[in-house]
């Protein structure tokens, strides 16, 4: 009997020493975060590690022969040639995004995200670069019209994304109606299973859902629907400490948007040019 007892309080005393150390090891990451700007080692190893979520169209994704496509790529490595630096792409968890950047696995997020107060609190935003919203996808069969008529079915969020977000932040719009909401790791993912009525509708951004959609089959066969959600903005997110890096990063995008450079890549995956205006942005 002593003996169990001293094995528990061991056990206790174990619990309360490495508790701290874990909690400090974790303060360490984060300040070092916050506080060191790592200009000089990016520019000394020349490359940019930027990480993605490689599903996500038309910002960041595989084509058929797993090369990497998308709007933000091509942006990417236009303001990676601009600062002399190669961009290396990260595939990653999206859903562990800021832990990747905050551990120094990635220095950028650089993928359709979108600017939330919530996560200001832990990354650095560049300027905005794009509009984008939250919208609710279905298919025209199930006869979906407006949010209520979600009542009683099933919802598709992907895990992490902003869409997440806004679907448990704004819950007037349309979280009050589905008896049932499924994460998924992709939008792929929930598009299988929308296609299949296993879902009846899903919460998407929609420059992935109007890219995807126009590139399907029978692009009639959906319907969008605006549910309320506040417009968004993608930026760049980045450590808070980089303060260097983030300035020369909106340098470039000021640069971008004055000589026509943003436009170009705008029209090429969008059909139209950028609507964001640079003129008070240094």
């Amino acid at each position: 009997m002593k003996k169990i007892k001293l094995w528990a309080w061991g056990m206790v005393l174990i619990e309360l020493l490495v508790a701290p150390l874990a909690g400090c090891q974790h303060q360490s990451v984060t300040s070092r975060a916050n506080q060191t700007d790592t200009w000089n080692k990016i520019s000394q190893r020349k490359t940019l590690v930027v990480g993605l979520d490689d599903s996500f169209v038309p910002m960041g994704f595989r084509q058929k022969d797993g090369t990497l496509a998308g709007y933000d790529i091509d942006l990417a490595r236009a303001v990676g040639k601009r600062l002399g630096l190669r961009i290396s792409f990260q595939t990653i968890d999206w859903s562990m995004k800021e832990t990747e950047l905050r551990n120094g696995t990635i220095d950028l997020i650089w993928n359709g995200y979108t600017k939330t107060p919530a996560r200001a609190k832990t990354v650095a935003f560049s300027h905005t670069y794009l509009k984008n919203k939250q919208i609710l996808v279905s298919k025209k069969a199930t006869g979906i019209t407006s949010p209520a008529q979600m009542q009683g079915k099933v919802v598709g969020l992907q895990s992490g994304s902003s869409g997440y977000t806004a679907y448990n932040d704004y819950p007037q719009y349309l979280k009050r109606y589905p008896r049932q909401a499924i994460q998924y790791d992709t939008f792929t993912n929930a598009f299988l299973d929308l296609n299949a009525n296993r879902i009846q509708g899903m919460v998407i951004d929609s420059v992935y859902a109007n890219y995807y959609i126009a590139h399907q089959k029978d692009p009639q066969s959906y319907r969008t629907l605006t549910v309320g959600f506040p417009s968004e903005d993608f930026a760049v997110g980045m450590r808070k400490g980089d303060r260097t890096l983030r300035r020369k990063i909106n340098q470039v995008f000021t640069q971008m948007a004055h000589d026509g450079s943003l436009d170009r890549i705008n029209q090429k995956w969008f059909g139209e040019p950028n609507q964001i205006s640079f003129a008070a942005k240094k």
